[in-house]
């Protein structure tokens, strides 16, 4: 059964171009092409298609919100963004607001074909350059997340991590090549940004959040 699809573009020489070349794929159907977002709405809304290609920079309602109200009254619809706009915090609002798919005007006919399919299957798709910005965003996410003990230093974790394998403060300074008295200062403002009233307690922390494993 072919893909049914809308195209939501306010640019009449894209919208009836994108018609043209999907309408030539024989398992794709393009049930409507409209200029803005309202009208993509209604579309969505009266002719529940598999997937809607979505324009965001139309007059009106723009695409943002049409793909917020589609994906909230016509949870069954799939949103693919095809835009010009590659702005990160632009992806994450449409994504944000329900996109499935997020794709740039440059990809070519094959490309935005084989994207309608795979939001149709339930999958979520971006191009290239799209899914870089996607990935590198949660790799940093997932890299502040899992480091322990934010408002320490770097020098001053790295002295934690070293108090928690049992260093003694010359064995820290010989290691960081610090004197003993910048290790003292060290070791006294962990305690008091962990708010621990010993070392001891230092330790018990550290090892809990995953810190002083050899």
């Amino acid at each position: 059964m072919a893909v049914r699809v809308v195209i939501a573009d306010d640019h009449p020489v894209f919208r009836e171009g994108l018609q043209t070349v999907l309408a030539d794929s024989p398992d794709l159907d393009v049930v409507a092409a409209v200029p803005d977002g309202a009208a993509a709405v209604r579309a969505a809304e009266e002719l529940r298609p598999d997937v809607v290609l979505m324009d965001l920079q139309m007059p009106g309602v723009g695409g943002l919100e049409a793909t917020a109200r589609i994906a909230t009254g016509v949870p069954g619809v799939a949103v693919v963004v095809l835009t010009m706009n590659e702005d990160a915090d632009t992806v994450f609002a449409a994504l944000r607001a329900g996109a499935r798919g997020y794709l740039i005007k440059e990809a070519d006919a094959a490309e935005i074909a084989r994207a309608v399919h795979a939001v149709a299957g339930g999958e979520a798709v971006f191009g290239a350059r799209i899914a870089d910005k996607v990935l590198r965003f949660f790799s940093a996410a997932s890299s502040a997340a899992v480091t322990p003990f934010p408002q320490l230093t770097t020098r001053e974790r790295e002295v934690l991590t070293l108090v928690a394998q049992g260093c003694d403060n010359p064995t820290i300074a010989r290691r960081l090549f610090l004197s003993d008295k910048t290790v003292r200062n060290h070791v006294s403002a962990c305690l008091a940004k962990l708010q621990v009233a010993s070392r001891a307690e230092a330790v018990a922390l550290a090892r809990d959040a995953g810190l002083g494993a050899r």
